[in-house]
């Protein structure tokens, strides 16, 4: 995604309003003309005048109670739907503290538009209180930036940067409006269409290109279709799945990707990388022989995909690991509606820029008027004895059986402990695999993508590229915004969940019923698993409980919660559980299940940061 600085589009045709109005209400008004229907938006003094205008619109304003909370709630919004998040901010501190979803908005092409009010022009530049110069420090993580000079240019300003948030690669777009600005008055004319020079988000592929791929498809003996948040993004999951269909190629996605291919077709490898499946790496690198240190030479066993596909994806080091052994002699085919994207991390031998949705289409198209002449049963075969041999799986260890938390409250019920990977997999049950999961960032976040099959699109909502505590509960409650009868359930750690707790209150006061399960092992749980791998067990402050009690539960959550008036409750044995996450389901208002759960158990599958398949441990 590349940045653009301002610029004017070319004159389009504008409907006349006939009436002045003030600054604030034809940002307002552009906002409902453009079908924007809910605000995540937290005042102070240099945006009261929009808050002003919004008590007179048809918009629903909902306030969170910290600006961080309501842009990762515009961004749950924005990700459960396709359609742009929109959050507002004041000046200063509340413009500042929308940066770090601007940047997850960035990083996963999430079509954001954050609107911040700003000092009077006369003031600007002069260190007046609560300047920031907001416009410059998202410059690197924004698609476009909007600071307002003109108070008829606001008009303009708010179609271009929801068409800009939605279109082509989807991602952030700032708006800075100046409070003068605000309180001035002027007849407003309304664009009917979006011009901008140089910005043409429409890319398709040419069909000699798309031959190619097919030519190549025909060759391949072993081919692997690595899809990503493209996918999703860009509307295409009901192109794929034809795709699949048609050629029969077996399919593993980006964390980002999950529910672009139901997880539950035989075709489905779940997703690769780092803490992905090891079936589904082996299918694009190969099986090697386990090797205790890099100092061991690779010994490869059986071969892996002679033809990637790579559709909407960026080859993210967190799926390749060691970027020059990442299918190492297997031919590369990159479709990305980014160029910036091809050649970036990884070389393709066939990298061609369009839409994923339309090269897709297209792909299937031509793929109606000529059959494949192959054979991939050997391969399907080969695949299905890697998906029976390393499937996601757990145990109840002895490790588990003297760790701390067991000794300390299940003293006489051992066999009652619950793992994190039960709870996850009682809810999937439970919901049918049907509900709108979202969640923060640590070893819950991955045993949620690898024991809740996600079967559609928009249906898994987790900050990806940058990996931000504190994401999941906004996040549910936007998507509940936007989808109040479906349900919705954060799935969390007690770190991250922490980051924003006092979303609580937000959701009770605005009634949106999001619920959350905490995973509560008082630790940051991944941070403590690199340092039982790397660093011998030392503990450098992921110990988040009481240490003067260490069979004390800290914080007390439910008690935390019911101080919000949120009804929650605590789950220490395994019989308790089934019943406690059905009465969270069965409810009909936010909600928070405290799951209290060992801090001895790791994430596995696990290849380490810059190593190799041959690296895994499984």
């Amino acid at each position: 995604m590349t940045h653009k600085t301002e610029t004017k589009s070319n004159p389009a045709p504008q409907a006349d309003s006939g009436e002045l109005m003030l600054g604030c209400d034809i940002l307002v008004r552009s906002l409902e003309r453009e079908g924007v229907e809910h605000i995540f938006a937290y005042p102070g003094g240099a945006s009261l005048e929009i808050h002003q205008s919004l008590t007179r619109s048809t918009i629903r304003t909902i306030l969170p109670r910290h600006e961080q909370g309501g842009s990762f709630a515009a961004a749950g919004y924005a990700r459960a739907t396709g359609k742009p998040g929109v959050c507002m901010a004041t000046s200063g501190p509340g413009a500042t503290n929308l940066v770090t979803a601007i940047a997850d908005c960035y990083m996963d092409s999430v079509p954001l538009v954050a609107i911040t009010g700003q000092v009077a022009q006369a003031m600007i530049g002069k260190s007046a209180f609560q300047e920031i110069d907001i416009y410059g420090i998202t410059l690197p993580i924004v698609k476009h930036s909007y600071l307002i000079t003109d108070v008829n240019d606001i008009t303009r300003i708010v179609k271009e940067a929801l068409y800009v948030a939605r279109t082509g690669r989807p991602g952030p777009v700032l708006i800075d409006f100046p409070k003068n600005l605000q309180q001035t008055k002027a007849k407003p004319v309304w664009p009917t269409e979006v011009n901008l020079r140089g910005y043409d988000p429409i890319r398709k592929a040419d069909d000699a290109s798309l031959t190619r791929v097919i030519d190549l498809i025909e060759k391949a003996e072993r081919p692997v279709l690595y899809c990503g948040g493209g996918i999703i993004t860009g509307e295409a999951s009901a192109e794929l799945r034809e795709f699949v269909e048609k050629t029969q190629i077996p399919v593993t996605t980006t964390l980002m990707g999950c529910g672009a291919f139901p997880e539950t077709h035989p075709l489905s490898l779940r997703w690769l990388g780092m803490h992905g499946a090891a079936f589904a790496n082996w299918a694009v690198n190969g099986e090697y022989k386990h090797r205790k240190s890099v100092d061991e030479p690779m010994v490869k066993i059986n071969p892996g995909a002679d033809l990637l596909l790579a559709f909407g994806v960026r080859f993210d080091d967190r799926v390749t690991g060691k970027l020059d052994e990442f299918c190492k002699g297997g031919t590369i085919v990159h479709i990305d509606i980014d160029r910036s994207e091809h050649n970036k991390n990884k070389k393709a031998q066939l990298a061609i820029e369009s839409d994923i949705k339309y090269a897709l289409g297209r792909l299937n198209e031509m793929l109606a008027k000529r059959s494949l002449s192959r054979d991939l049963s050997a391969w399907h075969a080969q695949v299905a004895e890697w998906k029976q041999r390393a499937p996601f799986r757990y145990e109840l260890t002895s490790e588990i059986m003297r760790s701390d938390h067991v000794q300390d409250h299940l003293k006489g019920r051992e066999g009652d402990v619950i793992l994190p990977q039960m709870a996850i997999e009682m809810l999937y049950e439970l919901t049918k695999g049907d509900a709108i999961i979202s969640t923060g960032v640590g070893q819950h976040q991955m045993w949620t993508g690898q024991f809740y099959k996600f079967k559609d699109p928009r249906q898994f909502l987790t900050s990806g590229g940058l990996g931000s505590m504190g994401f999941g509960y906004p996040a549910a409650m936007g998507a509940k915004v936007a989808f109040p009868d479906r349900q919705v359930v954060d799935i969390d750690g007690d770190g991250a969940f922490l980051m924003n707790v006092q979303e609580l209150a937000c959701a009770h006061i605005e009634r949106i019923a999001a619920k959350v399960i905490i995973l509560n092992n008082q630790h940051l749980g991944m941070v403590m698993q690199w340092e039982d791998r790397f660093y011998k067990g030392n503990r450098g402050n992921t110990y988040l409980g009481d240490p003067e009690c260490r069979k004390k539960i800290y914080p007390d959550y439910v008690a935390v919660a019911n101080s919000f008036n949120v009804p929650a409750e605590r789950v220490m044995y395994r019989q308790d559980l089934r019943g406690a996450i059905q009465r969270m389901l069965d409810s009909d208002q936010p909600y928070l299940l405290d799951v209290i759960c060992p801090n001895t158990e790791h994430v596995l599958p696990f290849i380490p940061a810059g190593r190799t398949v041959a690296d895994m441990v499984i």
